[in-house]
């Protein structure tokens, strides 16, 4: 993998961004995790302001104190890089006093898991909007075109993705190519967004190589009946989460109304 090219690619392709439209810079949404953690430090690169901002909601500590770590990281090597942090809980709780819930055990707490995504995406776009900044997207290629392990409108509302078209493997190499914190790099990958310590990996019922050997399989035409034991088990968890969430990775369907009936 020749990190040093993809990384100026990067940098390159989110700086002529910027410059086109005219953003000032960047918001990256940080979370303690390796996606943001690698998105932020592409973005400090540029040279244009990077806002990291700390969004906790019944956050675990250690999630909060890998976010915290990274940015004083991030700072003591770029002057462009500025912080803020915003505690959301109470204002996610006033939320959740006003709807209503279902006896649904898992459905309610993937609703909420949902809403606390959306609640942040909003905060972002209002630091980005008081500075003239762009959103950056964290997710990776696994994430935003496999399985779709994300939120509509919630960590999916975004306007630019950087590592959309990297591995979740290829996230971790460039994070280690450019130095990021070990604590974030031995961590679990988690979403974070049900207050305990479940991992992706215990959401989705696969782990990322495994998901990324199946996505590999899938993008060459393989079927389910090619493999057998795990290596199966694996790939029909990739299609079945692949085809739940088409709806997310596709553009939203427009009802076309024929012209003569104008």
């Amino acid at each position: 993998m020749e990190c040093e090219k993809i990384v100026n690619r990067i940098v390159e392709w989110l700086d002529n961004y910027a410059g086109n439209c005219g953003a000032k810079g960047f918001v990256v949404g940080i979370s303690g995790g390796i996606d943001s953690a690698l998105c932020s430090t592409l973005a400090a690169m540029t040279g244009r302001k990077v806002l990291c901002v700390s969004l906790p909601i019944h956050q675990a500590a250690a999630q909060v104190s890998r976010g915290d770590e990274h940015i004083a990281w991030l700072q003591r090597g770029f002057d462009n890089v500025e912080s803020a942090a915003a505690d959301l809980t109470e204002p996610y709780e006033a939320l959740l006093k006003v709807l209503p819930t279902t006896d649904n055990i898992a459905q309610q707490q993937l609703t909420e898991a949902n809403t606390r995504s959306r609640m942040r995406m909003s905060v972002l776009y209002y630091y980005a909007g008081l500075s003239g900044l762009l959103v950056v997207g964290t997710g990776n290629k696994i994430e935003d075109f496999g399985v779709g392990f994300y939120t509509k409108y919630g960590d999916g509302g975004v306007d630019i993705s950087p590592i959309a078209d990297l591995t979740k493997s290829e996230v971790f190499a460039l994070s280690a190519h450019l130095g990021v914190c070990s604590s974030i790099l031995q961590a679990k990958p988690t979403d974070g967004l049900f207050g305990d310590d479940r991992s992706d990996e215990d959401q989705i019922g696969a782990s990322y190589p495994e998901l990324e050997r199946a996505m590999a399989a899938w993008e060459q035409g393989a079927t389910a009946e090619q493999f057998e034991g795990r290596e199966r088990e694996v790939f029909e968890i990739f299609l079945h989460r692949n085809r739940a969430n088409r709806h997310k990775m596709e553009p939203i369907p427009i009802c076309s109304i024929p012209s003569e009936w104008k």
